[in-house]
């Protein structure tokens, strides 16, 4: 694109045309209508060519040539743009987008099933999922605000506990009129095993629970392993075997039937909770103090019912 030259040349030449008067130009721009000539005749210098037919009698004096008439849409339209622009530059570029890091399950079995209360209560605020089995580097990632799972020690970042959680086995209801109803019964029963996170964490396994409730006659290492603790309770539904519940996380699927509790009594706790975690630089920011209120509140009323 050619470089524009005369900016002001161009305006006053424009103003001009709309209103056929130097005079009303000046007016409009805030100059003399002496300057309005000088520009336009310095524009028709620059270009080599005459933009007005001008009289020295009758009601108008000047009138646009051909050449002139056929480009003042576009020079119209041009300036027109210019000024949209500038005053893009002079509105502060607002970001409502809302980064948040959660793990496929959380995001699956919880989050997913509840978000559309909070772009309800919140419409201005767009949200974009991080969904990683991994924990992600909330500084270089850019994250704003998310909900880990483990024992509230993540050194660099805040936190507050959201939920703990019980521990507990479930399967399909086709299993427990298949004769599941004793807890030494899971000996005849494949066992399904969450490899989501490290033994070393203190993540709940099969082997843990077992000695907890002091049952020796189920072998704790047999049955299907995988790595993601939603695909883990679709297993279970499907009748795969049984596997151990995460009361956060199989709520939904045990109040609509799809899994049950074939030992309702046998309930364990795990040291292992959720927590919203997020950049301490963030404190202050509102629409990670919204997200993180409204994480609090929807846990709240969850949790209550139980």
């Amino acid at each position: 694109m050619k470089n524009i030259a005369h900016l002001n040349a161009v305006r006053a030449f424009e103003a001009s045309a709309r209103h056929l008067s130097f005079s009303l130009a000046a007016k409009e721009l805030n100059v003399t209508p002496a300057a309005i000539g000088q520009q336009v005749r310095l524009l028709e210098e620059w270009l080599g060519v005459s933009l007005f037919i001008r009289a020295t009698s009758g009601i108008s004096r000047l009138t646009l040539t051909e050449q002139a008439k056929v480009a003042l849409p576009e020079i119209s339209l041009g300036l027109e743009h210019i000024s949209q622009g500038l005053a893009l530059l002079q509105k502060p570029i607002i970001n409502n987008a809302i980064t948040v890091s959660v793990s496929p399950a959380f995001a699956a079995k919880w989050l997913l099933t509840h978000i559309d209360d909070f772009q309800l209560k919140y419409p201005d605020y767009d949200l974009r999922l991080n969904t990683n089995s991994r924990s992600v580097d909330y500084f270089a990632e850019d994250i704003d605000i998310g909900v880990r799972y483990g024992k509230g020690n993540w050194p660099g970042l805040s936190q507050i506990l959201l939920m703990d959680e019980d521990i507990f086995p479930v399967c399909s209801p086709d299993l427990v009129e298949q004769g599941l109803t004793l807890p030494s019964d899971l000996a005849n029963y494949p066992l399904i095993h969450d490899h989501s996170m490290p033994i070393s964490s203190g993540f709940p396994t099969w082997s843990s629970w077992l000695s907890e409730q002091g049952i020796d006659n189920v072998e704790a290492t047999k049955g299907l392993k995988i790595n993601n603790s939603a695909s883990v309770f679709q297993a279970a539904v499907a009748g795969q075997g049984v596997a151990l519940g995460r009361s956060v996380l199989v709520k939904d699927d045990l109040a609509c039937g799809r899994l049950v509790k074939p030992f309702p009594v046998l309930n364990s706790s795990t040291e292992l909770a959720y927590y919203i975690v997020w950049r301490p630089e963030h404190d202050g920011v509102e629409k990670v103090q919204a997200f993180k209120s409204w994480l609090l509140d929807t846990a709240a009323v969850i949790q209550r019912y139980r």
